[in-house]
């Protein structure tokens, strides 16, 4: 069964019909694609290239490429999650030495230091304009989301016939504000969990981008956004690759909802906490389905 994933014109965001469609899926879907965006169909493949030769390195020399906070550069297959494998950069439009240093682990070739750079100011950019837009779709405006910190990811899973039917990764929900994740187009697997309990696979949309609302988009919508839980299986025989911005919280940890929508809504739905907290919770617990918000729901 087929998840019904809204797609969104980027193009048109600046309409009340299409803003009005985006907070619609931000509310009962949890996730949407972004069509006609600014990306190139050229880069996203160059890039899909490079994060292919990246993840073929030798395991001593990814293993350099080192997390600033939990789980943002290399995470190897581990007994529980034995078919995925991750690697990234974390706050690299604010901190131009991440991105040096993720360069010089590597020992990149001058060309995909090009292309990683390129795409990632491409790929930050639009998901801090996509995350305005979804702000202004519950009347908020003024919020800096480019200031906020953000992983450029990269994950892949290897898929053998042996692995049919096990998990590629556990279900679960991201922790941040959204993920603007361009998606295998080719190998399957990402499910959903829809609010019947259902898992629905996610149909890939070759040149779109998959955003998923995260934790942090629940709790700073005062509720209203879903942060969808989903998990990715085998399938199919072969290697799926994703990537994108997992863009995570405010740049000073604090995360609550606006002034504007507290008073819109007469009061909160969620106390204030600090981004740590929620990612310690979830390192601490093992819970990884949003299960750390049950303890700021305000009853």
């Amino acid at each position: 069964m087929e998840a019904s994933v809204p797609v969104v014109d980027f193009e048109k965001l600046s309409e009340g019909e299409e803003l009005k469609k985006l907070r619609e899926a931000c509310e009962k879907c949890g996730c949407f694609r972004i069509i006609n965006h600014s990306i190139p169909k050229t880069l996203m493949s160059e890039m899909k290239s490079v994060v292919k030769y990246v993840h073929d390195l030798p395991l001593e020399i990814k293993m350099r490429n080192k997390s600033i906070i939990p789980d943002s550069g290399y995470v190897p297959p581990f007994p529980t999650s034995p078919l995925y494998e991750g690697m990234g950069i974390y706050d690299m439009n604010k901190s131009p030495q991440a991105l040096e240093e993720f360069f010089s682990q590597l020992d990149l070739p001058t060309y995909h230091r090009q292309i990683v750079e390129t795409y990632g100011e491409a790929i930050h950019d639009l998901a801090s304009t996509v995350s305005q837009k979804m702000a202004k779709s519950l009347g908020v405006v003024g919020v800096d989301f480019k200031d906020w910190p953000f992983i450029l990811r990269t994950i892949k899973y290897s898929f053998t016939q042996e692995n049919i039917g096990e998990m590629g990764v556990q279900l679960h929900s991201d922790t941040g504000f959204m993920t603007l994740l361009q998606d295998d187009e080719a190998v399957s697997g990402l499910e959903l969990l829809d609010d019947s309990g259902l898992f629905k696979a996610v149909p890939p949309k070759s040149g779109s981008f998959l955003c998923i609302i995260g934790d942090v988009g629940q709790v700073w919508s005062n509720g209203k956004f879903w942060n969808v839980r989903h998990h990715v299986i085998c399938k199919e025989i072969g290697t799926r690759y994703s990537f994108g911005a997992f863009m995570l919280a405010p740049r000073d940890g604090n995360v609550e909802a606006p002034t504007t929508l507290v008073e819109l809504d007469n009061g909160r739905c969620y106390r204030p906490f600090k981004y740590e907290d929620l990612r310690e919770f979830r390192i601490t617990t093992g819970k990884r389905k949003g299960e750390v918000l049950d303890q700021y729901r305000i009853a």
